[in-house]
């Protein structure tokens, strides 16, 4: 599994080593997550998709707080990971789940040649099913290319309401929108229900999974 030939690694950023918990999250799939994380502290670092004081942190911060979503995905669904970035949640979601069809949504090109790079070195070579799809989850060039999709993911892409709007052309009927929230959003949940409901949501409801995120699925509307 080696580096884009055309960005350099940075070896003086040295990657975090893997805690213990991560065995019991990513079971044998470990060395694609640890590899991963190598990625993000040194191409993902020189394409600014990571910031240096973060690296230290990528472990616990980032990719065992994006990890832990799996806990809200059924078997088997097909994932679509909005807004992906650096991968994130999506990445650390389908090395956990290996069982479960991901498609990464990223406009920006520096992000898609990363993504599409992971794709390439770490889960082609495992056999597992992720794609890149470029553009922005509203277009509706996305939502065909992306298909039907059993989960909606995202982290730290927009205040809920407006990431609703953004990715009703993705959902249909049960479809459930994941989304990774902070304290604060996480505190103010409770207000945005109303509006979230005028937008067709049910059961909106948060929960604390080593990061907090709000699991919201998604009814038919016309």
């Amino acid at each position: 599994m080696s580096a884009p030939s055309d960005v350099p690694r940075d070896d003086a950023v040295t990657a975090p080593p893997a805690p213990d918990s991560a065995a019991a999250v990513f079971g044998p799939l470990l060395p694609v997550a640890t590899e991963f994380v190598a990625r993000l502290a040194s191409d993902g670092v020189t394409r600014g998709l990571i910031g240096p004081r973060e690296v230290p942190r990528l472990w616990e911060r980032h990719v065992l707080n994006s990890a832990a979503v799996a806990e809200a995905v059924p078997p088997g669904a097909r994932v679509v990971d909005v807004g992906s970035g650096a991968g994130l949640p999506g990445i650390p979601l389908g090395i956990a789940r290996p069982d479960v069809d991901l498609i990464l949504v990223e406009p920006m090109a520096r992000r898609v040649e990363f993504l599409e790079q992971v794709v390439i070195d770490l889960a082609e070579p495992a056999g597992l099913r992720w794609r890149v799809v470029r553009g922005r989850a509203e277009e509706r060039s996305v939502a065909k290319a992306v298909g039907p999709v059993d989960v909606v993911t995202a982290r730290a892409v927009a205040p809920l309401p407006r990431l609703v709007g953004w990715c009703r052309g993705l959902m249909r009927p049960g479809t459930q929108l994941v989304a990774l929230v902070g304290a604060s959003a996480l505190a103010g949940l409770p207000a945005l229900v109303p509006e979230l409901e005028a937008a067709g949501m049910r059961d909106v409801h948060a929960r604390a999974v080593g990061a907090a995120w709000a699991t919201l699925p998604l009814p038919w509307w016309s």
